[in-house]
C-alpha cells in the first residue's frame, strides 16, 4: 500500500480531522485507480464511524465536483434555481414544482436520478412519456431552459464521476446511511449545474429514508450548512412522509397526478409542499412570489404549457402530449379497512417496497419497471372509516392474492387516528 494512503486511513480511524490535501487525495485516488477497492472501503468505513466535519465535507463535495466537469448556468440563465427531494412514497413534487416555477419567470434545472428499493425516481416516472430523452448534455439544457424555462435529465458520466465509484462501493460497504457522505454525493452532482440557490425537500416518516425526525433535521442541516461552504445559498425543509404524497404511487399514475396538479387539480398535501419549496427557492434566487401567483400560473394554463414544451424539447412524442393516454394496470384490487375507527397508522415504506416487488420499481440497478402498476390512496391519517371502506385501491398486472394481504397489513385502523400536516420543519 501507498505510505500516504496508509496514514490517511490510519488518521481517519484514529477519528482525527483530515486536511484538505488529504481529504483531496482520497478523491483523486478514487478517480484514478491508484486506490483499490478494500482501501476506498476502509475510508468509507472509518469516515462513516468516525464523521467528516463541516470541513472536511465541504472539502469533500468540491474534490468530488472537480472530479468532473461544471457548467455555470446561471452566468447565462439569470435566477436559475434546483431543487433536491431525499425521495418517499408518490413523491412527485419534482415533475410540477419546475413547470410551475418556470411559468412565474423562475428557471429551474434538477439533475435527477433512477429509483431503487421503496422510492421511485423521478426519471423513472418521466420515462413513461413515449421519446422522452432525459440524457442531457450542457447545450441541450441551456436550450431547454431558454425556450422553456426548465430542464431536467440525468447527470452525464462527465459530472462528478468520483461520485459514481465511490457511491458503488457505500452500498457495498453499509455506508449509505452516513450524513457526510450522503451529503457530498448529493451536492457534488447538484452544484455541477451552477445553479444560482437550491431547495432541499428532506423527508421524515415512516415512508423517508431517514424516519426519524433528528436524523431528517441533521441531514438538512448538513446539506444547508455544507452548500453555504461551497459558497452556495441553500434551504431545506423537512417534509412528512409517514403516508404517501398525493394521491397516487405508480410511475404512470404519478405522471397523470402531476399534470392533474398544473390543470388545477392536485391533492391539498401536494400542493402545499410544492408551493412551501416554491416560495424558498424564488426568495434565494432574488424575487420572491407574489400573493397567488402560483395558482395564477395554474389557472392561466401556463404551467401546463411550460411542461410541454419542455417535454417536446426533450423528444416527447407531440401526438402523446397533445392527448396523454396514461393507462394503468388491468386487475384492480380494493385494499379494504379491517374494521370501524379512524386510519392510526400507515407502513409507507412497506407499501413502497411491495409496490416494487409487483413490479412497479426496481430492487436491483437495471431491472425492469411496469410503470403501469400504481396505488390509489383513498384515506388520509385521521380519517374515520367504516369497516369494508375502501383505503386505498391496487392496478396490479395479474392478481396475487398474498401480496394483496401484504398491502392490506400496512394500513392500521384504530380507536383513534390523528392528521399529520406535511411541513414539519424549515432549515436555513
Amino acid at each position: 500500500m501507498d505510505p500516504q494512503a496508509f496514514r490517511i486511513l490510519e488518521k481517519k480511524r484514529r477519528g482525527e480531522t483530515l486536511s484538505s490535501d488529504e481529504v483531496r487525495r482520497v478523491v483523486a485516488a478514487a478517480v484514478d485507480g491508484s486506490w483499490g477497492d478494500a482501501e476506498l472501503a476502509a475510508w468509507l468505513m472509518a469516515a462513516a464511524i468516525r464523521g467528516l466535519d463541516v470541513d472536511e465535507t465541504g472539502e469533500l463535495t468540491r474534490a468530488m465536483l472537480a472530479s468532473g466537469e461544471s457548467w455555470d448556468l446561471a452566468g447565462e440563465v439569470p435566477r436559475l434555481g434546483d431543487k433536491h427531494s431525499t425521495g418517499g412514497v408518490g413523491d412527485k413534487v419534482s415533475l410540477v414544482l419546475a413547470p410551475l416555477m418556470a411559468a412565474c419567470g423562475r428557471p429551474v434545472v434538477m439533475l435527477t436520478g433512477r429509483g431503487l428499493g421503496h422510492t421511485g425516481g423521478t426519471a423513472d416516472k418521466l420515462e413513461s412519456i413515449p421519446g422522452l430523452d432525459l440524457g442531457l448534455d450542457r447545450e441541450l439544457c441551456l436550450k431547454a431552459l431558454r425556450d422553456s424555462g426548465l430542464a431536467i435529465g440525468l447527470p452525464t458520466g462527465s459530472i462528478a464521476p468520483a461520485d459514481a465509484r465511490i457511491y458503488a462501493l457505500r452500498d457495498r460497504t453499509a455506508t449509505i446511511d452516513s450524513l457526510p457522505l450522503i451529503t457530498a454525493s448529493i451536492l457534488s452532482k447538484k452544484l455541477a449545474t451552477g445553479a444560482a440557490a437550491m431547495v432541499f425537500d428532506v423527508k421524515t416518516g415512516s415512508g423517508a429514508f431517514f424516519p426519524e425526525l433528528e436524523d431528517s433535521r441533521a441531514l438538512a442541516r448538513m446539506l444547508v450548512d455544507t452548500s453555504a461552504a461551497v459558497g452556495k445559498p441553500a434551504r431545506a425543509l423537512v417534509t412528512d412522509m409517514s403516508q404517501p404524497l398525493g394521491r397516487w404511487v405508480g410511475h404512470t399514475a404519478e405522471v397523470r397526478e402531476a399534470l392533474d396538479c398544473l390543470e388545477g387539480n392536485g391533492p391539498e398535501d401536494l400542493m402545499t409542499v410544492t408551493h412551501a419549496l416554491c416560495g424558498e427557492l424564488a426568495e434565494m434566487t432574488g424575487e420572491p412570489l407574489r400573493p397567488g401567483e402560483l395558482d395564477g400560473a395554474v389557472a392561466s394554463g401556463r404551467a401546463r404549457e411550460r411542461f410541454v414544451r419542455w417535454a417536446e424539447i426533450q423528444g416527447a412524442d407531440r401526438d402523446w402530449l397533445r392527448s396523454p393516454r396514461l393507462p394503468l394496470a388491468p386487475e384492480e384490487v380494493a385494499i379494504p379497512a379491517a374494521r370501524s375507527g379512524r386510519l392510526a397508522a400507515v407502513a409507507t415504506r412497506r407499501l413502497g417496497e411491495l409496490l416494487a416487488s409487483a413490479g412497479g420499481g426496481r430492487s436491483k440497478p437495471g431491472a425492469a419497471i411496469d410503470d403501469q402498476v400504481a396505488l390509489e390512496v383513498r384515506r388520509r391519517l385521521g380519517d374515520e372509516v367504516e369497516a369494508g371502506d375502501a383505503l386505498a385501491r391496487l392496478y396490479l398486472r395479474r392478481r396475487d392474492e398474498r401480496l394483496e394481504a401484504e398491502f392490506r397489513a400496512c394500513f392500521t385502523v384504530a380507536d383513534d387516528g390523528e392528521a399529520v400536516g406535511r411541513l414539519v420543519d424549515r432549515i436555513a
